[in-house]
């Protein structure tokens, strides 16, 4: 398999990532289908849909793992692996703790109280992709803020393998991260029982994690029923790479993201003509050497370039433009350009901070705004999990002050109910 990194400009590298993100109306017309039939039947149509989709029957095993299912899951995981989780989570879990916040309350000089009430939600599902590959990272990186918000039922599925059994790291990661409830079901039918209940899953009050085009059409048609952390679509990394960098770096760099899948993005900005080439050729010498060369080379080829500008300012402009899930800045100074990010999921700075440090281990959870959602969408957080509430408690003497304009505003909008509501009490103040 031969192929170099395509060198293209940025109109052109634009286009391709806005093309990649089009989702397909007979996958829409589906995923409404199969979520309608779970409404509608319950855990009989997830068991249908998963015979069908996954080719695995667990009408008689039922769906939920079992505490000896996760005995065995233990006893089939390497100790390195289970050290490697702990230490993974206690790295998430530090750095989650810094995000809380707490309840807050203002008493005025009048006597009104205002603040903020906050509370963790009470039981939220935690969806893990599976299929191509098992990501015990992705079990961390959601339930381990969940938990440190202080949400008391996390839920998680994600899909079984033909044999119907789950991938025991996943178990292991699940455990470890405070994981109550496991289910064996994936796709467009699990966002649909997580949301709607059926006779053997409890519904949740909010769904959160990356998955395929099904999932997230489905956690888009459920939203409303449920809350969701985000709309996430396929993984994409932006390398700003200045000549002090290490061509064979970038390209491992560029190609860890490649492998996930084959709509992943992957792409260099550089001011430098030479990086560029040398890069280009560094892919092709790795990707020869690649489990997943396949699908790496089909990203490569439809989504992967690298952007030859005049400028750093020119390179960060279209970064800004993309407003990517992962963002390094490679260059000798990166913290020189860092204020000049505005929109980047996760922002990795210097030669050091590979995007596979974020993926698994540094602390920030994964899960982040993919698609130029970066624009406007914060990655998955402490604040994912939890939910505000106004506190309000005006004293006599606030409305005797400010009762008057209240009515005013009322009676401008046509409610005269809302004004008589206020004028009520002045006049009982008056008696």
């Amino acid at each position: 398999m031969k192929m170099m990194l395509p060198i293209l400009d940025a109109k052109e590298i634009r286009r391709r990532w806005s093309g990649r993100l089009l989702a397909q109306e007979e996958v829409a017309v589906r995923v409404r289908e199969i979520i309608k039939n779970v409404r509608d039947k319950g855990q009989a149509a997830v068991e249908s849909y998963t015979e069908e989709l996954d080719g695995v029957n667990l009408k008689e095993k039922g769906f939920r793992v079992t505490p000896e299912e996760i005995e065995k899951a233990y006893e089939l995981v390497n100790q390195k692996l289970i050290e490697a989780i702990k230490k993974a989570k206690k790295n998430i879990e530090a750095y989650h703790l810094n995000q809380p916040r707490g309840s807050w309350m203002e008493t005025e000089p009048d006597g009104t109280v205002l603040g903020q009430i906050c509370r963790p939600l009470r039981r939220v599902g935690l969806y893990v992709p599976g299929g191509t590959a098992a990501y015990p990272s992705s079990v961390l990186m959601t339930a381990v803020p969940a938990k440190v918000a202080g949400v008391k039922e996390m839920v998680m599925v994600t899909p079984p393998g033909r044999d119907g059994t789950l991938p025991p790291l996943l178990l292991v990661a699940a455990v470890e991260s405070g994981v109550q409830e496991i289910y064996k079901m994936g796709g467009a039918q699990a966002i649909a029982a997580l949301a709607y209940g059926t006779e053997e899953v409890a519904p949740v009050d909010k769904i959160a994690g990356p998955g395929n085009i099904y999932v997230t059409l489905a956690k888009k048609e459920v939203y409303g029923q449920v809350d969701i952390d985000m709309l996430a679509g396929p993984s994409e990394i932006v390398v700003v790479a200045d000549a002090s960098a290490r061509p064979d770096w970038v390209a491992a760099d560029l190609l860890s993201q490649a492998e996930h899948d084959p709509l992943a993005g992957a792409v260099l900005i550089t001011p430098s003509a030479e990086l560029a080439e040398a890069v280009a050729s560094e892919v092709e010498s790795q990707l020869e050497k690649l489990p997943r060369r396949e699908i790496a080379f089909r990203s490569l080829q439809e989504y992967g370039a690298a952007v030859v500008v005049v400028s750093m300012e020119e390179a960060l402009e279209l970064t800004n433009a993309l407003a990517p899930e992962h963002l390094e800045l490679y260059v000798e100074d990166p913290w020189r350009w860092l204020g000049q990010v505005e929109n980047a999921g996760a922002i990795f700075l210097g030669s050091y901070s590979s995007e596979p440090l974020g993926d698994y281990w540094a602390g920030p959870s994964h899960v982040l705004p993919t698609g130029g959602t970066a624009r406007f969408y914060s990655p998955l957080s402490v604040d994912t999990f939890v939910k505000k509430s106004s506190l309000i408690a005006a004293s006599a003497n606030r409305l005797k002050q400010d009762g008057q304009h209240i009515a005013t505003l009322a009676r401008a909008e046509g409610l005269e109910a809302h004004a008589r509501a206020i004028d009520l009490r002045l006049e009982g103040e008056d008696q």
